[in-house]
Order: C-alpha cells, then structure tokens, then sequence
C-alpha cells in the first residue's frame, strides 16, 4: 500500500467547497495559503504537545570526540551536530565510540559544578538549554544518538507541496476554511461552525494515534486552542 500522500491543493479544494466556492474564483490558492500555514503549524504543535507517534525521529550517531564538551545546531556550533529538525529531545544515550552499547544519559538543568575541574569516561549527564546538549569533557571518544520530536510538515510552497500524513487531513481541510471564513470572508459565524468541525477531525487523528499507545500511562491533552470562540 502506497504511503498516504496528500497535496496543499487537496486541502484546500475541499476548502474552498466548504466555503461554497468550489471553483475558487474568491478563495483562490493564493488567498489561501497562509491560512493553511497556520493550520499545519497548528496541528503540527498538537502533535508534538502529545508525543504522537509520527513526531518520533531517531538521530543517527553523532561522534564525539574526547573533550567536545556540546552539541549544536550546525549554524550555531562546531561539529558534531544536532539533526536540522529537531525540535525536542526525548532521550539521550551514549556508547564508546564504536561500540554500539548504548546506555542512556540523565537529563540535568545544570552540570554539577564539582565535575567541571577533570574529564569523565562516560557521557552519563547532559544539560538542554539554550539549543545546546551540553555535558561534561570525556577521556574517551564517544557516540552519541537521540531519540527526538521532529516537524511532521514541510513549508507550504505552492498548491502542489505534498502533505504525507497518515491522519490529520480533515482537521486542515476545516480549519483552513474556518481561518479563510473567518478572516477573509469576516463570517464570523461560519468560522466558529467550521471551527466545531475540525475540533472534531483533530481528535480522531490523536484518537486512532494513540491507541497504539494505550500501554503506555500519560495524560493527553485535548486539542482547544484558543481560537475556538463563539462568534
């Protein structure tokens, strides 16, 4: 079965029919699109505020050196390097280098300091402030690998940007109508219908993405942002 692929134009012609317009001769992609942005970056968020499954990267190994003592994003810091889409990291592990005996590291908000005067063999702590995984100098030459939330979305470019997602098209298809209703059209009314509706289809996508998480003990939150308003 071919994996689900779906355009920024499919989107938005169910969009547009939902706002009477199905030839688009007032809501034209053009008019569009960035109401559809603030949809993706919406429900993208909703995803990555639940952990839901298709947010889940893991990095490959990242090598570093004796006495490296961070990891960046490639802009900001020397190699090694953070992956380009992370955007939360879940866990940490680490392995001498080359020996693929990964263990995981605890998370600190600070380093000790008493640590801070010789270098460790294990990368056993780590810090995550200010975009960097920062931990004590080692002796040794280590791996490093992270398990971490990445974006689900790329930028909308055009009508023919492809939108790969298991679940979630319902929610866009309303939400963009309601975010075009609402600040396009000014039917304040339609919107919050719309609004309902989609409401509706990002709890079905959270829905059916947890249930394969159902072993697992968290409390979700429900997806009401505060757009969601009575007109």
């Amino acid at each position: 079965m071919a994996y689900p692929r779906f355009s920024a134009g499919d989107v938005m012609d169910i969009s547009a029919a939902l706002l009477n317009d199905p030839a688009k001769a007032i809501f034209t992609y053009e008019a569009q699109i960035p109401y559809l942005t603030v949809a993706v970056q919406e429900l993208e968020e909703h995803f990555e505020q639940n952990n839901l499954p298709v947010t889940n990267e893991t990095s490959a190994v990242i090598p570093v050196d004796a006495g490296v003592t961070l990891i960046g994003f490639a802009d900001d810091a020397p190699a090694p390097n953070l992956p380009d889409d992370l955007i939360d990291i879940r866990r940490l592990w680490y392995s001498q280098r080359d020996q693929d005996l990964w263990l995981p590291m605890t998370k600190r908000e600070y380093l000790p300091h008493y640590l801070s005067t010789s270098a460790v063999g294990a990368l056993t702590l780590y810090t995550w402030n200010n975009q960097e995984v920062r931990f004590q100098a080692s002796s040794l030459d280590n791996d490093v690998k992270l398990d971490y939330v990445k974006p689900v979305f790329p930028a909308i470019v055009d009508e023919n940007t492809i939108l790969s997602l298991i679940n979630g098209k319902t929610f866009l298809e309303y939400r963009t109508a309601a975010l075009v209703a609402r600040f396009v059209g000014e039917n304040a009314t339609r919107a919050t219908e719309l609004d309902g509706f989609a409401v509706f289809g990002s709890d079905r996508a959270t829905s059916i993405a947890n249930k394969g998480k159902q072993s697992i003990p968290a409390r979700r939150r429900p997806f009401r942002a505060s757009w969601r308003r009575r007109g």
